[in-house]
């Protein structure tokens, strides 16, 4: 094996362990959101107190990324606002579509009808990128989303029927508003590299999260719950600020497809949390499903670089 084909293999490898990785840790949100909630928090408050905690982060990278590269001192104002405009759509308009939802929802059904997602980036990625749709990347959203509609149908069994639509119907859109996201920020991941990409379009997000709140009316901080606090504090850095980095570099080593089918497991991850956690039920459906997940994320992974297929 020749030094660049190795190369390449390793990129492959560490791609698809950040995307892994940061969906196991982006799955831990539903069940902090919902421990927020349990102890009176709501959407708009929760998606404030995550942000204002992670922008930190972010600022602190950008300034970094300002101080030790050349390249980050050339960017023009409007590539800035491009990634602001990412930044609206796949962290807050979608994170707060997905907050809301979980008022509505479990957080098994809320992972389920998320990724959707994956279909959406993968239609759009071969009509918008040029990404090929291999065989066995049909073959595995086949079984992804077999496994999906199975757990799918279970919970909403188990549910009530008009606040379940609600809450779908919103999460759906936030599965939306992330999809297109994806699929337009992968040219801009490979123009500025993801630190900053994420960093510019984290902090974006968070201006956005405040000015939306803070409109609402007076917010008064104080009175937030110790217990509130503890749960976004881990939001903003277990569920926001790692895995935003990890999922941007992931989608700049293997591109958006699979990047996104690797995502497929987050509700399997997030189903077994929510089980011991939350007291959520699983049945042999969910099992199933669990399954029919499992295997189409192992055939990913095992055929993701075919011979003939050049690592991005």
């Amino acid at each position: 094996m020749s030094q660049a084909s190795l190369g390449d293999l390793k990129g492959l490898y560490a791609g698809m362990g950040l995307a892994v990785l940061g969906t196991f840790l982006f799955a831990l949100k539903s069940i902090f959101i919902k421990l927020a909630y349990a102890e009176g928090g709501d959407a708009e408050l929760v998606l404030l107190l995550r942000m204002l905690m992670a922008a930190p982060f972010y600022l602190a990278m950008w300034m970094y990324l300002l101080s030790s590269n050349a390249e980050s001192r050339k960017v023009t104002l409007r590539s800035y606002g491009a990634m602001l405009g990412l930044g609206f759509l796949g962290y807050y308009l979608a994170s707060y579509l997905d907050l809301l939802g979980l008022e509505f929802i479990s957080a098994q059904l809320e992972r389920l009808t998320l990724f959707t997602y994956p279909a959406m980036v993968a239609i759009l990625a071969a009509i918008c990128l040029k990404e090929k749709l291999t065989r066995w990347i049909v073959v595995s959203l086949v079984l992804c989303y077999m496994g999906l509609w199975l757990m799918y149908g279970q919970e909403l069994e188990l549910s009530r029927g008009e606040t379940v639509r609600k809450g779908v119907f919103l999460v759906l859109g936030s599965a939306l508003s992330y999809s297109v996201y994806v699929i337009l920020a992968k040219p801009m991941i490979k123009k500025f590299g993801s630190k900053l990409f994420t960093s510019v379009a984290m902090l974006g997000s968070s201006m956005f999260v405040m000015g939306h709140v803070f409109s609402l009316g007076e917010v008064d901080l104080a009175e937030v719950p110790a217990s509130i606090y503890g749960y976004c504090a881990l939001l903003a850095f277990l569920c926001t600020v790692l895995p935003s980095y990890m999922i941007t570099a992931a989608i700049g080593k293997i591109g958006a497809t699979k990047t996104t089918l690797l995502g497929s497991v987050g509700p399997v991850f997030t189903i077994v949390i929510a089980v011991f956690t939350l007291g959520e039920p699983f049945g042999w459906m969910h099992l199933l499903g669990v399954m029919c997940i499992l295997s189409g994320v192992a055939l990913v992974s095992c055929k993701a670089a075919p011979p003939t297929e050049k690592i991005r």
